[in-house]
């Protein structure tokens, strides 16, 4: 089901794909800390089946259950991640980010994959014995 609140808008004079709308939507849900987590965004964007695999979670599949652990994960920021870089083509996403955890700046890549108007995938890669070391959570 497409999901029409997330089509493509415009972006100084240029359509933007929908995995571009869709990956800016999902980043602007959570990048600036837990007092702006907005979980019924998340769940309008993120496919209910969502693929999601990472460094410590290894391969989960479903939104609900991505939703908690991206929580915990914003609970733990000290400042707004900072997206060093993003690519987009077709359906595909890639965002380059830092982010300020309890020991430390870490560095953060993830891969986006959308389906039918919602983000049917995450893939998230990462140094986990570095963000264990930095007291990620």
């Amino acid at each position: 089901m497409e999901n029409p609140r997330y089509m493509k808008e415009k972006n100084m004079g240029t359509a933007m794909t929908e995995a571009a709308t869709l990956v800016r939507a999902y980043y602007g849900s959570w990048q600036n800390g837990i007092a702006t987590f907005d979980k019924e965004r998340l769940t309008e964007i993120l496919a209910e089946d969502l693929d999601f695999e990472g460094s410590i979670a290894g391969k989960r599949r479903g939104a609900a259950g991505f939703i908690i652990g991206l929580q915990r994960f914003v609970e733990g920021l000290k400042s707004p991640i900072q997206v060093q870089q993003q690519v987009e083509a077709d359906d595909l996403a890639a965002v380059l980010y830092d982010a300020e955890i309890p020991g430390g700046s870490m560095r953060f890549a993830e891969f986006f994959r959308v389906e039918h108007g919602r983000i049917a995938s995450i893939k998230l890669l990462y140094d986990a014995a570095q963000y264990r070391a930095l007291g990620g959570r």
